[in-house]
C-alpha cells in the first residue's frame, strides 16, 4: 500500500476547505437575501370589507414585543419554534378562527352552528372557508389586507378568547393558565392582550393565507390543518425523498472511503517515535493563566447541577402546571422562568467548559505565558458570573410582568427568543467577551505557531477560535421589532452554525492537538483526520442550517437545500465504530495514560450520542414530511437532549476531565465518583429519552397526522391520561441523571480541594 504522505494531501485539503466554505456561506448569504424579500408582509392595517379596522401594523409588532416580554418561545411556540406545554399559538389561533368562522357561515345559513350540519352541507361549507381563508387580499401599495364581515367577527371572538386567557378574567381562563403552566399573578393589560392578538392573528393569517401567484401558503401549507386545506405540499414529498436517496447515496461513499483509507490511516498514524513513554503534563508548568481555569470548572459544575434541577422542575410543569407536588412553584419561578434558565444554562456552561479548556491549553501548546493572560482570565470569569446573574434577573423580572417598557425589555429583559433570550445588553457584554477570550487563546498558542510540524494543525484551532468568537455576532444582526422570519434566519446561525457547527469542528481539532502533543498520533493523520471531519461536517452543517427554515415564512429553495443538506449532516456520524476503534488503540499502551481513563470514556461516550442523539433523532425529524408533523413536539425534545447533552455536555465533561489532569492530582481523584457520574448521566439519559421523550413525541406526531397540529399541542392532548403517564415516566431517568450530575459536582470539587489542600501542606515549612 501508499505510504501516507504519498496518500493525502494537506494542502490539496485546506484547498478544497476553503473553496467549499466560500461556496457554502455564500449560498447561505444568496438565501438569506431571498427570505428578505420572500417573507410574509406585515400589513399596515386589517380591515372589514365594511370598512371597520381591525388591527394596525403597530399592534401586530407591539404584539410581538409583549409576546417578548411574557417568554416568546418559552410560553409556547410561533411557527412550531419555542416550547411544548403551551399552545403554538399560530396553530392554535388558525384552528380556533376556522371553527368560529364556520360557526358563523353555518348560522347564517340555517341558524345552527357547524357541526349540526349534514356531511355533505359540512363539505361545502369548508370549501368555502377555504377559499376565504386561502385567498390572498394584501394589496402591496396600500399594505391593506381585507376581510369580510364574518371573518372579522371570527377574528374579534378568537381574540375575545385570548384577552381574557392573557387577563385571567374568568375560571375558564385561569384553567387554562394553570394547564399552560402560565405565572397566575402576571396579567397583561386589556392594551398589551389587544397587541398580543394581533401578532398571533398575523402569524396564522402567514400560516393559512397563499403566497401571490401560488397556492401554497406563506409557510408552505404549515401546521397541518385540514379545515383550510393546509396539507403537505408537493416539495415537501419530493424533497424527502431527494433527501433519503442523498443520505443512502452519502453512507454508501463514506463507508467506502471509511474502507478503503482506515487501514493505511492506522497504521501509519503511530508517531514516527514511537508512543510516548510517559505523559507530557508530568514535564509541563501549570502557569498562573491555566491554575485560574480550575475556578471555571468548578462553576461549571455548579451550572451543570442547577442546569438539571431547573429540567427536573420544567417537566414536572407539564403535569403540574402551577406546582412541584402541591408546592405553589411557579408563583415564584414559572415555568417561562425555569425553561428560560434551563435552556440558557445549557448552553452557557458547555460553551464555557470548552472555552476553559482552550485558556488551559493555549500555554500549554504555546510553551509559556504571555504577560497579563492570568489577568485576562480572571475578567473573563467575573464577567460570566455578571452576565448568568445579570441576564437571569431581567429574564425573571421580564416574566413577571415587572419590566413594562418594550424597549428596556429588550435590552435587560427577555428577548423571547429561544437559546438567545438574555437582553441585548448582556448579548453584546457575551460577545465582547468571546472576543477576547480569541485574544487571549491566540495569544497562549502563538509560540506554538512557530513549530512548522504541528502548524497547520493549529491553524484549524485558529479558524474554530475566531470562528466561534465571530458567529456569536450573528445574533446582534435583529433587532427589538425585526420581521419574525428574519429574525429566525440569523438566530439559527448562532443556535446551528456557532453550537452545532464551529464548536463541534473547534473540539475535533483540540481534541486532535492535544492526542499529538501526548504522543498518542502522528501530526499528518491528526492534521488529515481533523480536516477531512471538517469538510465532511460543515459540506452538509453549513446549509443544513435551512432544516430549521421549512415553515417560517421563507421559500420553497429553503426546504430543497435544508433537506438535502441536512442529510449529508447524518453521514459522518454513522462511521463513529472507526474513531472509536481508532481511539481503543490509542489507550491504555503505557500505565501512564490510566490517568485519562475516564476523560476518554467521556470522549467514547460523545461517539455513541452522536450516532444516537444527532444521527438518528436528527434525521428522524430533519426531512421535510416528517418536521411538517413533528416541528415543535417532543420528537425535537429528543434530539435536543440526545444531542444537546449526550454529544456537546460529555465532551464538555471530558475535556474537564482532560485539563484538570494537569490542575489536580489524579492519585488523589475519587474514581468511585467519576464512576457513578459517568453511568449514571449515560443511563439516565437514555432512560429519559426512551421512556418518555421519544415515545411523547411519536404519541403527538400519531394525533398531529390523524387529527391536526393543533390537537396535537392541545391542553386535552398535553394534559391528557398518556401523556401525563409518559412525563411522570420520565421521573426513574431523571433521579438517575441528576446523581450523575451530582457526583461530578462532588468529584470536581473535591479534586480541588484535596489538591490545595495538599500543596499547602508541602508549602508550610513545619512540614
Amino acid at each position: 500500500m501508499a505510504p501516507y504522505s504519498a496518500t493525502f494531501s494537506i494542502r490539496r485539503l485546506w484547498i478544497i476547505f476553503a473553496v467549499g466554505m466560500l461556496v457554502m456561506f455564500g449560498t447561505l448569504l444568496y438565501f438569506g437575501a431571498q427570505i428578505y424579500q420572500a417573507a410574509p408582509p406585515i400589513p399596515t392595517s386589517v380591515r372589514t370589507a365594511s370598512g371597520e379596522e381591525l388591527l394596525t401594523r403597530e399592534k401586530i409588532e407591539r404584539g410581538q414585543n409583549v409576546w417578548q416580554s411574557m417568554g416568546g418561545m418559552q410560553q409556547g411556540s410561533i411557527w412550531g419554534h419555542g416550547s411544548y406545554v403551551a399552545p403554538d399559538w399560530s396553530a392554535d389561533w388558525l384552528h380556533r378562527e376556522a371553527l368560529a368562522l364556520l360557526d358563523i357561515n353555518a348560522r347564517a345559513g340555517n341558524g345552527g352552528d357547524y357541526a349540526q350540519l349534514p356531511a355533505a352541507d359540512q363539505a361545502r361549507a369548508k370549501f368555502v372557508l377555504q377559499q376565504e381563508m386561502r385567498t390572498n387580499t394584501f394589496d402591496p401599495e396600500t399594505g391593506i389586507i381585507l376581510v369580510s364581515d364574518a371573518r372579522g367577527r371570527a377574528i374579534a371572538e378568537v381574540g375575545a378568547h385570548y384577552s381574557s386567557l392573557f387577563q385571567g378574567s374568568s375560571p375558564e381562563a385561569q384553567s387554562l393558565r394553570e394547564e399552560y403552566a402560565f405565572p397566575l399573578n402576571a396579567m397583561l393589560s386589556a392594551e398589551d392582550a389587544e397587541a398580543v392578538n394581533a401578532f398571533f392573528f398575523w402569524t396564522a393569517w402567514a400560516a393559512t393565507t397563499n403566497r401571490p401567484g401560488e397556492d401554497i401558503t406563506y409557510t408552505s401549507n404549515w401546521p397541518h390543518e385540514p379545515l383550510v386545506g393546509n396539507t403537505p405540499t408537493g416539495a415537501v414529498f419530493m424533497w424527502t425523498f431527494i433527501s433519503i436517496f442523498v443520505l443512502l447515496a452519502g453512507i454508501g461513499a463514506i463507508v467506502w472511503y471509511y474502507a478503503k483509507e482506515f487501514d493505511i490511516w492506522r497504521r501509519d498514524g503511530e508517531p514516527e517515535t514511537g508512543f510516548a513513554a510517559q505523559d507530557f503534563m508530568d514535564a509541563a508548568v501549570i502557569t498562573p493563566s491555566m491554575r485560574a481555569t480550575g475556578w471555571y470548572f468548578m462553576l461549571v459544575a455548579a451550572l451543570f447541577v442547577v442546569q438539571v434541577l431547573l429540567g427536573m422542575v420544567t417537566a414536572h410543569y407539564a403535569v403540574e402546571g402551577q406546582g412541584i407536588y402541591g408546592l405553589p412553584f411557579a408563583e415564584y419561578f414559572p415555568y417561562a422562568v425555569t425553561r428560560t434558565w434551563h435552556t440558557q444554562l445549557a448552553i452557557l456552561w458547555i460553551a464555557t467548559a470548552w472555552l476553559a479548556t482552550r485558556l488551559d491549553v493555549g500555554p500549554l501548546l504555546g510553551g509559556r505565558e504571555p504577560k497579563f493572560q492570568a489577568a485576562g482570565v480572571w475578567f473573563l470569569l467575573i464577567s460570566l458570573v455578571v452576565i448568568v446573574a445579570g441576564s437571569f434577573i431581567g429574564e425573571w423580572s421580564a416574566v413577571n410582568r415587572l419590566i413594562a417598557d418594550a424597549t428596556q425589555n429588550f435590552w435587560f429583559g427577555h428577548q423571547g427568543y429561544e437559546f438567545l433570550d438574555l437582553g441585548r445588553f448582556w448579548q453584546i457584554y457575551l460577545f465582547i467577551g468571546l472576543l477576547l477570550w480569541v485574544v487571549l487563546v491566540l495569544r497562549g498558542m502563538w509560540p506554538a505557531l512557530k513549530r512548522p510540524e504541528t502548524r497547520s494543525l493549529l491553524y484549524l484551532v485558529i479558524v474554530a477560535t475566531v470562528s466561534i468568537g465571530l458567529l456569536f455576532g450573528a445574533g446582534l444582526f435583529y433587532g427589538q421589532n425585526t420581521h419574525i422570519t428574519i429574525m429566525e434566519y440569523w438566530r439559527w446561525w448562532v443556535v446551528h452554525l456557532w453550537v452545532e457547527g464551529v464548536f463541534e469542528v473547534f473540539a475535533t481539532a483540540i481534541v486532535s492537538a492535544l492526542l499529538v502533543r501526548m504522543g498518542l498520533v502522528r501530526v499528518a493523520v491528526a492534521t488529515t483526520s481533523v480536516l477531512v471531519a471538517t469538510i465532511i461536517f460543515l459540506g452538509g452543517g453549513v446549509l443544513g442550517t435551512f432544516h430549521h427554515l421549512y415553515f417560517s415564512g421563507t421559500p420553497v429553495g429553503v426546504i430543497a437545500l435544508g433537506s438535502v443538506f441536512s442529510a449529508l449532516e447524518v453521514v459522518p456520524l454513522l462511521v463513529v465504530g472507526f474513531e472509536a476503534y481508532s481511539r481503543a488503540k490509542h489507550e491504555g499502551l503505557h500505565d501512564w495514560q490510566k490517568a485519562y481513563r475516564w476523560p476518554f470514556m467521556f470522549f467514547s461516550s460523545v461517539l455513541v450520542w452522536n450516532l444516537i442523539g444527532a444521527g438518528l433523532f436528527g434525521f428522524l425529524i430533519n426531512p421535510p414530511l416528517a418536521l411538517y408533523y413533528m416541528q415543535g413536539l417532543n420528537t425535537t425534545a429528543t434530539h435536543a437532549h440526545g444531542a444537546l447533552f449526550g454529544v456537546y455536555g460529555m465532551l464538555g465533561l471530558g475535556l474537564i476531565l482532560f485539563c484538570m489532569r494537569g490542575l489536580t492530582d489524579p492519585a488523589r481523584w475519587n474514581n468511585k465518583l467519576l464512576a457513578i457520574s459517568f453511568w449514571c448521566l449515560n443511563v439516565g439519559l437514555a432512560m429519559m429519552v426512551f421512556l418518555s421523550l421519544f415515545p411523547q413525541g411519536l404519541w403527538q406526531a400519531y394525533l398531529s397526522f390523524t387529527h391536526d397540529y393543533a390537537y396535537a399541542r392541545s391542553a386535552e392532548v398535553i394534559h391528557g391520561p398518556v401523556m401525563e403517564t409518559l412525563v411522570w415516566a420520565r421521573v426513574p431517568g431523571d433521579i438517575v441523571f441528576g446523581i450523575g450530575a451530582f457526583a461530578f459536582a462532588i468529584f470536581v470539587a473535591q479534586a480541588f480541594w484535596s489538591t490545595r489542600k495538599a500543596r499547602t501542606v508541602s508549602l508550610d515549612p513545619v512540614n
